[in-house]
């Protein structure tokens, strides 16, 4: 199956970390949610952490509003924002309801530490650096998920309990939304290093950046399946 397109920076980005980008997209976690096998703690404990980590996602996003140089940056921004808070946040919630676990237990979870380092991760990169410093640490996150589910709707056992998630991030509402983040991501990195962004001295530490942040998704799998 071919994998969506969000847009020649991510593409590049992507291609600039192979080994990285699929220790993370076919990671023992994701195949278990393909076919059925991941244990159902595992898949808990991920969610109450996966909780905690939209609320400081959500702040960066939000970041992006302040950090933003055009109305279509802040825009988008303030779309992704809305999608984390309202839907996919929303999603943990009910499956958690469903588990017995409330949203009051949920907002008061103990963060751990693997969630506690990509999120400072990615806030520090906001704080720190610009837009696209920002834009590229919460990119992994946003398209990785993506093709997660874009692949495993079409590859997922018929009889896997996760089929609500993976409908989650293979569906148009989603998929819609990183095509409209992978659109403002080319623009903004055309606008401020050119149409041949990969030859700009700041290409390598954007790649450092999404780099990280995919080893740093990696490591959250590896906590969920912990979990376990």
């Amino acid at each position: 199956m071919s994998t969506p397109d969000y847009g020649r920076v991510f593409a590049a980005l992507r291609d600039g970390c192979p080994v990285e980008w699929q220790a993370y997209t076919s990671h023992a976690f994701v195949e278990g949610l393909r076919d059925g096998s991941l244990p159902q703690a595992a898949f808990q404990h991920y969610l109450i952490q996966d909780y905690v980590f939209l609320v400081h996602f959500s702040r960066a996003w939000s970041l992006g509003v302040i950090k933003a140089e055009t109305r279509e940056e802040m825009q988008v921004c303030a779309a992704t924002v809305n999608a984390l808070i309202n839907h996919e946040m929303a999603l943990h919630v009910k499956t958690c309801a469903a588990l017995g676990i409330d949203e009051a237990a949920l907002f008061a979870a103990r963060e751990e530490v693997a969630n506690l380092a990509y999120t400072r991760y990615v806030m520090d990169a906001g704080l720190q650096g610009d837009f696209l410093d920002l834009i590229a640490a919460l990119a992994p996150c946003c398209f990785g998920y993506g093709e997660i589910g874009h692949r495993l709707a079409g590859a997922a056992a018929p009889d896997t309990p996760y089929a609500e998630w993976i409908a989650t991030y293979a569906g148009a509402d989603y998929q819609d939304v990183m095509s409209s983040v992978g659109e403002m991501f080319d623009a903004a990195v055309i606008r401020r290093l050119g149409p041949d962004f990969r030859a700009s001295p700041r290409w390598e530490k954007l790649q450092a950046r999404f780099t990280t942040a995919t080893e740093l998704e990696v490591g959250f799998w590896d906590m969920g399946l912990d979990g376990a």
